[in-house]
């Protein structure tokens, strides 16, 4: 892949905004100057991920992750530098100058995972093309979706298409076109038996599965044949790149909607979401036909808290259902149900009636999870006393995954109404079932009965602390490559002694001011990390040049990246009403920048004197007794250590021991 031009870098990070980009995955909303919102790295109740469109950076409290926009895609989609930077081009129509035409044999050349990209994009576009310009794909397969009644706009929406049932016209062709057939075989597209090669999907209709960036991450095929011994649907194997648990089919085209309506709309298969979409209902997205699981609901919360599910009128599916209401619960999402009448599902119905009727459907019978499962469960067993008790604790046990214990108080006082009980019994219950689930995750034995404890201090009961782990580097080193890279190009007035020793002021750089001080003592942060920047601000320095901090998150080194963004967040900016308003001074760093300096190179230049004197006190005691020219040596050497430590003690108002 051709490197791209450090000009064209500089034109994709100043044209990109990385609030618009990471807006397509995690729903944001304004705090203040930044943006906030849930993190898209770890499963979080509480918004901890920060995005500042003023500095261009991003910051999870919660995973500790923070950089550029270009990390953001290299963390979430898994991208490499150059294919991050790629994206973003894309995106923002910045031209990328290409040495030359790739083939496909050096594209499947970069990686593994780029590869079963690449092949799924290739497959993507081969099975559109056959539906649309191919005699069997126009009347077998376009003629499916058309009788399904299907627009045209959204059969290319959704990029729909159809394999050849010839057997082997795909993978014929994409070995001529040069794509490795163990990657063709990894993403399931070709299987092998009996030494021979052959279409997995072959005459059957397709169904691209998209990331959330929109690259294809694998395929559904439907069959057109009606023989029940052939599977209806198969879907790609997990890969590198496909891991069915962990995405919903449409949420690439749903997660505008998502965002600006507040809610999404849970169907069950890909024709659903596809018609949900048709209908005008964008904000809809599928399981597609797994169970849900944590992780797609907590995809879902990135962009909503409100979730509505849409049920078919199958009695016992909507049954088995229920265990997927209880982990949206206990993920802290509100769920609404809405029931399709008997027969129908969101694609049939939508079918019979106008937009504007399934609009007015969905409104009118959109119904609370609790009333929902109360109706269901009462229908079936509500007259036997026992069977409706258990009914109670079964809807209360549901209740009691709600993380938010106002949320769950309001539900314990609608379900004390509805079964005409005393809300005493309902709240004890509730407790009881709060108690066990928090025994359960924290694998300890049931916490004993006390009727006075509350949901809030039962949730104050599960909180685990984690002891911080030691850090690679000293303060010493952070404080002094933190002040290079925030303060590198401010200016500060320093002593010089000039001609006859007078002594003179003199206005630098604060990069030029530390660098002098440590160059002069052949000094250096001895982190790799922090050499690394320190090293490369000095040959900057050399060539005539001083970077400010926004020119280090444009680094191919993402652990810097995350570095500056780290300290970037770090900033705190103090309304001025302090001062107008209340007359209170408030001093910013900026304030005290020569002390500040002053202190870092002081600072490093006293934590190496130290490091020395442990390596003097180390080395005096391998010495052997007789070697008193070493001896004498090393104690000398250390004598003058102590009193330069003492020197720059004072210097810094630090009494050191």
């Amino acid at each position: 892949m051709a490197k791209i031009p450090p000009h064209i870098i500089d034109e994709i990070m100043q044209t990109s905004r990385i609030e618009e980009v990471i807006g397509e995955f995690v729903n944001l909303k304004r705090s203040g100057s930044n943006l906030k919102g849930l993190s898209p790295f770890v499963d979080e109740r509480t918004p901890s991920f920060m995005v500042s469109p003023a500095k261009q950076i991003f910051k999870c409290f919660s995973s500790g992750k923070g950089g550029s926009v270009v990390t953001f895609l290299m963390e979430k989609e898994h991208y490499s530098y150059p294919e991050a930077l790629r994206w973003l081009a894309g995106k923002y129509n910045v031209l990328i100058p290409e040495e030359k035409e790739q083939t496909p044999e050096e594209q499947a050349a970069i990686s593994e995972r780029e590869s079963l990209y690449i092949i799924n994009d290739y497959a993507r576009k081969y099975f559109m093309e056959t539906m649309h310009e191919t005699l069997e794909g126009k009347a077998v397969g376009l003629s499916y979706f058309e009788e399904r009644g299907f627009r045209m706009d959204i059969i290319k929406k959704f990029e729909l298409g159809y394999c050849l049932n010839t057997g082997t016209a795909f993978t014929d062709e994409a070995i001529k076109k040069g794509y490795n057939l163990d990657y063709l075989k990894t993403v399931g597209l070709v299987k092998s038996k009996d030494d021979r090669n052959f279409d997995f999907f072959r005459g059957r209709v397709m169904f691209p599965i998209h990331s959330v960036s929109g690259r294809v991450l694998g395929f559904g095929g439907r069959t057109l044949f009606t023989d029940k011994k052939v599977a209806k649907y198969f879907n790609s194997p997990e890969s590198v790149i496909y891991n069915k648990s962990e995405i919903l089919y449409g949420l690439y085209f749903a997660k505008g909607d998502i965002i600006k309506y507040d809610n999404c709309f849970l169907c069950e298969g890909y024709t659903d979401v596809i018609s949900m979409h048709q209908a005008g209902v964008s904000n809809s997205v599928a399981s597609s036909g797994t169970s849900l699981t944590k992780e797609q609901i907590r995809l879902i919360k990135r962009y909503t808290t409100n979730i509505t599910i849409l049920y078919d009128g199958d009695a016992a599916g909507i049954k088995a259902s229920f265990r997927g209401i209880d982990l949206i619960l206990e993920e802290g999402l509100n769920v609404k149900i809405v029931l399709f009448p008997d027969g129908d599902d969101p694609d049939s119905y939508s079918k019979k009636v106008s937009t504007i009727e399934f609009m007015e459907f969905i409104k009118e019978n959109t119904q609370d999870f609790v009333r929902f499962k109360t109706s269901m469960l009462l229908a079936e067993n509500g007259n036997d006393p026992l069977k409706r008790a258990e009914l109670i604790r079964n809807i209360v046990k549901s209740i009691s995954l709600i993380p938010d214990s106002i949320t769950r108080m309001v539900y314990a006082k609608e379900i004390a109404k509805d079964f005409e009980l005393d809300e005493s019994l309902i709240l004890e219950e509730l407790n009881k079932a709060k108690r066990v689930q928090i025994s359960n995750e924290l694998r300890e034995p049931a916490i004993a009965e006390i009727p006075s404890l509350t949901g809030s201090e039962v949730e104050k009961s599960s909180q685990i602390f984690v002891p911080e782990e030691k850090l690679p580097y000293t303060r010493e080193e952070y404080e002094l490559i933190r002040v290079l890279v925030k303060y590198g190009a401010y200016a500060v007035n320093v002593d010089h002694i000039g001609e006859n020793s007078e002594i003179q002021k003199v206005t630098v750089s604060a990069a030029e001011w530390i660098i002098h001080e440590l160059e002069k003592d052949n000094l250096a942060p001895r982190y790799e990390l922090f050499n690394q920047i320190y090293c490369e601000s000095r040959d900057a320095l050399d060539s005539g040049t001083l970077f400010y901090a926004s020119a280090w998150l444009r680094h191919s080194n993402m652990e810097i990246v995350k570095f500056v963004s780290d300290i970037e967040s770090e900033e705190h900016t103090l309304s001025p009403k302090w001062f107008t308003v209340h007359k209170i001074s408030v001093f910013t760093e900026v304030d005290k920048l020569f002390k500040m300096v002053d202190d870092a190179i002081n600072g490093l230049k006293l934590r190496t004197i130290l490091w020395y004197l442990e390596d003097i006190k180390n080395e005096l005691k391998t010495v052997e007794d007789s070697d008193v020219k070493t001896i004498d040596g090393l104690l000398a050497e250390l004598v003058y250590r102590e009193q330069v430590k003492m020197l720059i003690g004072e210097k810094l108002g630090r009494t050191i021991l």
